[in-house]
């Protein structure tokens, strides 16, 4: 079958785009992964329709163009290679439209404001057309090796009003760095996370943990495949169309994380609501304790809570870092921000609440202290799982009802 439609560039291995355009077209669309040396011929020989470009080819493909669009030249690299009746190729950037797509539904304000642009390579040459269209007050690129550089840079720009990250810090499996962080800066309105891999970056959080409007990638991803797909096929579709997408993508992805007091029934609830949504289920503490060889009262007993929180800490980054699946938190898991971390950037956290007396205790080290215990235990971290979780309801209605109200929730924040 000859290649019509696709992706060109390398590496393409972790690509959504084949997954997106299914649910944009009837057509056919392959992932081509393409050596320096072979693009030439690809774009001389191969007879497609049309290709999404992607690095590190987006300006090596435009010599190969007999014209550009509008969009291609305000942003000075190509996205989207469309064939033209005379056999010619028109290029395109697509990403562009992503963008602004992606800052209007974080609800970030360009126009007048000074952003700074975190990276000087393609995703950076987007993100400035995007500010300079919107009518950004001023612009500034930051890079390891321009004229604005990251050392010292919260001091400088402190002034700076949007924050958008072109770089690929924070991608995973690095999900946890920074290109800078979006704390430091005392005038911030909005950040904006080109990365999508995580679903919630570590800069996203950060923003996020200060009230301020912040979003990753995602939105941008699926707003550039569908104006790609409409120059594929001729057929416009609404922005209504990248909030679908974003949807697909989340209830596939996102996963479902419960955190809670010790005893609060994140097990069971989590076993039956991942057997519901036919998902893995992974249950932090008990893979501690497969890990370990003993219970976790005998991890404490034998090497004391320390020992434990570093193992936890071990499991939950590798529990958040998975998609697709069901977590179950240990109850003191969220006291450490890397666990906070680690369960955001994948998943919907949920809070799972129950009354003290209702709290199953038995074979829980730090449980064990009677109602008071609990009571202190849970005052000083009912601040930081509301800080963490992004909803929370009572698990007082069974574990069958806990379950059922959760996945409707799960589908409705996930078309929102």
């Amino acid at each position: 079958m000859a290649f019509t439609y696709g992706l060109i560039g390398n590496p393409l291995g972790h690509s959504f785009s084949p997954q997106l355009h299914r649910m944009l077209g009837d057509y056919s669309y392959e992932l081509r992964p393409l050596e320096p040396d072979q693009l030439e011929d690809f774009l001389l020989h191969e007879p497609f329709q049309g290709v999404n470009v992607t690095i590190p080819y987006k300006k090596a493909v435009v010599p190969y163009c007999a014209r550009l669009t509008e969009q291609a030249r305000a942003v000075g690299n190509v996205n989207t290679l469309i064939r033209q009746p005379d056999g010619s190729l028109l290029g395109d950037n697509t990403d562009l439209y992503g963008l602004q797509v992606l800052a209007r539904q974080a609800g970030v304000e360009l126009r007048d404001k000074k952003v700074l642009i975190l990276g000087s390579g393609g995703a950076s040459t987007t993100a400035q057309a995007a500010a300079r269209l919107a009518g950004a007050r001023e612009i500034v690129v930051v890079s390891r090796q321009g004229p604005e550089s990251y050392e010292g840079l919260a001091q400088r720009q402190a002034d700076a009003q949007v924050l958008i990250n072109a770089t690929p810090v924070g991608m995973f499996p690095k999900a946890a760095a920074m290109a800078a962080d979006p704390r430091d800066f005392p005038a911030l309105e909005g950040a904006l996370d080109l990365v999508y891999n995580p679903l919630r970056s570590a800069f996203v959080q950060a923003a996020q943990a200060i009230g301020i409007p912040a979003q990753g990638g995602l939105t941008m991803l699926a707003a550039q495949a569908k104006a790609a797909a409409e120059a594929f096929t001729g057929k416009s579709a609404g922005e209504e169309k990248v909030d679908q997408l974003c949807a697909a993508l989340l209830e596939q992805r996102r996963n479902v994380a419960l955190i809670g007091m010790p005893g609060a029934g994140k097990t069971t609830v989590g076993g039956l609501l991942a057997q519901a949504m036919g998902r893995p289920f992974f249950d932090v503490d008990q893979q501690i304790e497969e890990e370990a060889g003993m219970a976790v009262p005998q991890i404490f007993e034998r090497h004391g809570e320390a020992y434990f929180r570093e193992l936890e800490v071990q499991v939950t980054a590798r529990a958040g870092a998975e998609t697709g699946c069901v977590v179950a938190a240990g109850g003191g898991a969220p006291l450490r921000p890397e666990n906070r971390f680690a369960l955001r950037q994948n998943s919907f956290v949920v809070w799972l609440q129950r009354d003290l007396d209702q709290l199953a205790t038995q074979g829980r080290p730090l449980s064990a202290g009677g109602p008071e215990a609990l009571a202190r235990m849970l005052e000083q971290r009912a601040p930081i799982y509301q800080q963490t979780a992004d909803f929370s309801l009572s698990a007082a209605g069974g574990p069958e009802q806990t379950a059922q109200a959760i996945l409707e929730v799960f589908h409705e924040t996930a078309c929102h």
